[in-house]
This record gives C-alpha cells, sequence and structure tokens, in this order.
C-alpha cells in the first residue's frame, strides 16, 4: 500500500552532445529498485536501434526494454522498406510514437542520438507522454538535476571530438557523484560519419570534483 502512494522512484544519468562532425550519448551504470535499493551496477542503458542511431533509457527498465525492442523491429522494416538507412528523425519519431499512444501504461523516457546523411549528428529527447524536442544536448533522469548548471555554463557550439567527450564526462562524473541511484561506470558512444565507438570509464577513473 505504502509504494502504490509513493508510485515508481527510479534513478538514472543520461546524456547527448552533438559535436563538430558527431554526437556523443552517454550514461551511468546503476539500476535501482524503488530508489532505495541497486539492484545492478553493471546495465547499459544505451541500446542501438540501428547501425549509427543509438538511444539511452530512464525511467521502468521493464518498459524502455519493450519500447526499443518495438523500436528496434519497426526502425529495421522501414529501413528496409526504404532501401536506405533511416534517419535520426525517423527512429526519434518511432520511439515518439510508442510513448504517445502507450502514455497511460508507461513510465520511461528517451534520448535518441545518431548520424545521417541528410542532417548529420542529432540528438531528440522523448518525454514521458510523448513529446519529441531536438535539441544540441540534453540531459536526463534522476542525476541530471545535479548538472544543469554545469551543462549550460560548459557546453558550447562545434566542439571538437575531444571537447566533447570531455564535456559529457564530467557531466556523468558530477551527476554520479551527488546522486545515490546514479553510479557504476560511465558508458559513452561516438557516433559519426565513420562508424560507432564504444568507450567505458570505471568508476575509479572519473574524474574527482570534491571529496567523495
Amino acid at each position: 500500500m505504502d509504494s502504490q502512494i509513493k508510485g515508481v522512484s527510479t534513478g538514472t544519468t543520461i546524456l547527448a552532445v552533438t559535436f563538430n562532425g558527431g554526437v556523443i550519448i552517454g550514461s551511468d551504470s546503476r539500476a535501482s529498485i524503488g530508489g532505495n535499493y541497486v539492484s545492478s551496477k553493471t546495465i547499459n542503458k544505451l541500446i542501438q536501434v540501428h547501425d549509427r542511431i543509438f538511444c539511452c533509457i530512464a525511467g521502468s527498465l521493464a518498459d524502455a526494454q519493450a519500447v526499443t525492442k518495438a523500436a528496434k523491429f519497426q526502425i529495421s522494416f522501414h529501413s528496409i522498406q526504404m532501401e536506405s538507412p533511416p534517419l535520426v528523425k525517423a527512429a526519434a519519431s518511432v520511439l515518439k510514437e510508442l510513448c504517445y499512444n502507450n502514455k497511460e501504461e508507461l513510465q520511461a523516457g528517451f534520448i535518441t542520438a545518431g548520424w545521417d546523411r541528410k542532417k548529420g549528428p542529432q540528438v531528440y529527447t522523448v518525454a514521458l507522454g510523448g513529446m519529441l524536442l531536438s535539441q544540441p544536448f540534453t540531459i536526463g533522469g534522476s542525476g541530471s538535476t545535479y548538472i544543469y548548471g554545469y551543462a549550460d555554463a560548459k557546453y558550447k557550439p562545434d566542439m571538437s571530438r575531444e571537447e566533447c567527450l570531455q564535456f559529457a564526462t564530467n557531466a556523468l562524473a558530477l551527476a554520479m557523484g551527488r546522486d545515490n541511484v546514479s553510479g557504476g561506470v560511465a558508458h559513452l558512444v561516438v557516433i559519426t560519419e565513420e562508424g560507432v565507438e564504444h568507450v567505458v570509464i570505471p568508476g575509479d577513473k572519473l574524474p574527482k570534483f570534491h571529496d567523495e
């Protein structure tokens, strides 16, 4: 009865940032139950929905996995029909439709990021309820509340790959240091025209900004 009154409390930190020639999408790796019990330290919240398109998940893990599984099928089918790789916006729109059509049942939000030949690197936010927004960078999850100031102050357009990677790493480190339900390792994926690169930074290798 108590859990019904409080609802579902989840924790995570997710982000995506465009840079000159590509985009970086990242997350922590901690999964929690009720916001108090850490059920896993090694969850990969970055889901590859097509060759150069990824999404990261926040909220109910079961809901997010169900939505991304359906989205991957629809995006692959769309790619076969069009005989070309899907646009990032098309992939984000598929997630938006799934979230909107099931908004009464779902408790999950998504960030979609990738690269396509039409518009290059892009970032889209799919919020609870199915709202779709295009942004140069975005952050989400419970840990994001600790880093809005950092992100607004340090983000700049047309960063280099190295600058963007450092920005994303610092943002995740700051959130994971303050948010008790964000933690583990930092998962980062760099997406460019050339391909996809996975970067994993262990928790003890993340930068520190205060005594922890």
